[in-house]
């Protein structure tokens, strides 16, 4: 690495410094040299800063290593699913290259496309490249199902970063999570590949092959929401083998990414256990008035174990991944609790209320994210108000 470091400094560095040739690709460079190397710049002296050994790249690597099993797994499981389909008794490495060859090239364009908004906007703008997008790169492909067209991944990548975050002032200034606000644009514009028993699972054939009869793609979701019943176990499910977005089908990966992350103090435990026990709390209440469902499919939905209700569809990777994201998320510990909770507690409500969209997660987070600063506000404006009770005591008491 040092080689590689001295290169970099005594042969490329000089051509982006200010005055050379190529002065306005300086972010581009400094973005990938800074990505290689630790800065080699201090903290200014004057001024409040926080000084830490681990900066947004660091951060964002431990977020991506966090994705990286989930990941991997998708990729299986797209080709376990695929050869299902078919009928045929395919081995794990045949498996595994079929889904790769489906999930990379969503990757590819997913990080060609926003890397390539972010790099234009920083030198346009003249400053250092922002590194949110490295996480926001990795979390599109794995919310997307397998099959959708890459030009649709690109536009809606394209719309995340361009609206959902460069117009509001760049990393640490979007509203909402650009990941799922990529997923949002997608559902809502290209409805017939984002929904459906059709678009989960790849079924592409070549000659003298067949898909077997009676062949459902659809989630556990889909078929809760459509006829009161599903094929999968709950283990299944744990596990990750079934159909669904193609990172975010494995429970049981998302809780070792959500490990990782509480370890290092990347992703807030608060939130998480908060999510949790709110999504528990309205799947415990349908499961109390399951017998007043208006109709016998939503009745078997609201009977479904609450336990379950944690373990399906995108609920754990949505709560571990897309709740936590520190800048659209709650900033203060108390309003943390308050945030998660009601992503929870919406998030099974929504899934359960509406059929026609049975995964409500993503709708949940993007409302809790219009939300948290109102609740950081009302957080904030109690402890003023108990500071200055508090003042008003002891002064009284003097």
């Amino acid at each position: 690495m040092k080689a590689i470091h001295d290169f970099l400094e005594d042969n490329i560095k000089p051509h982006f410094e200010k005055g050379a040739k190529y002065e306005k690709l300086w972010p581009v460079f400094d973005g990938f040299y800074t990505f290689l190397f630790v800065p080699g710049h201090t903290t200014p002296g004057k001024g409040a800063h926080i000084r830490d050994g681990i900066d947004l790249k660091r951060t964002m690597n431990t977020v991506i290593m966090a994705l990286v099993p989930c990941l991997l797994f998708g990729m299986w499981n797209v080709g376990y699913h695929h050869y299902n389909a078919l009928g045929i008794d395919a081995a794990f490495i045949d498996q595994f290259i079929f889904g790769a060859i489906k999930v990379i090239p969503i990757v590819i364009v997913s990080y060609g496309v926003g890397l390539g908004l972010e790099f234009l906007f920083c030198v346009i703008k003249g400053h250092q490249i922002e590194e949110g997008y490295l996480v926001s790169g990795m979390l599109i492909p794995l919310i997307m199902p397998v099959d959708i067209p890459l030009w649709m991944v690109a536009i809606s990548v394209a719309f995340a970063v361009v609206i959902g975050k460069e117009v509001f002032g760049g990393t640490g200034m979007n509203i909402f999570n650009p990941a799922l606000l990529a997923r949002a644009f997608a559902f809502f514009a290209y409805p017939t590949y984002m929904s459906g028993d059709k678009v989960w699972i790849n079924t592409s054939v070549q000659e003298g092959q067949a898909v077997v009869d009676g062949f459902s793609g659809a989630t556990i979701l889909g078929d809760l929401a459509t006829t009161g019943t599903t094929n999968y176990s709950p283990l299944e499910a744990f596990i990750g083998m079934i159909p669904g977005s193609i990172g975010e089908t494995s429970t049981l990966l998302v809780l070792l990414g959500a490990g990782l992350l509480i370890f290092t103090g990347i992703g807030s435990w608060r939130i998480m256990l908060s999510a949790v026990i709110g999504g528990a709390i309205m799947g415990l209440i349908f499961n109390g008035f399951a017998e007043y469902a208006i109709s016998p499919e939503q009745q078997a939905f609201m009977a479904v174990p609450f336990w379950q209700q944690l373990i399906f569809g995108g609920f754990a990777f949505g709560v571990v991944f897309m709740a936590t994201d520190p800048v659209s998320g709650s900033q203060t510990e108390l309003g943390k609790y308050y945030y998660g909770f009601f992503i929870g507690f919406f998030a099974i409500m929504i899934r359960v209320f509406n059929p026609a969209y049975p995964e409500g997660i993503m709708l949940a987070i993007l409302f809790m994210n219009t939300m948290a600063p109102l609740i950081d506000h009302y957080v904030i404006q109690a402890n003023i108000k108990k500071r200055q009770k508090r003042l008003a005591l002891k002064t009284a008491g003097a």
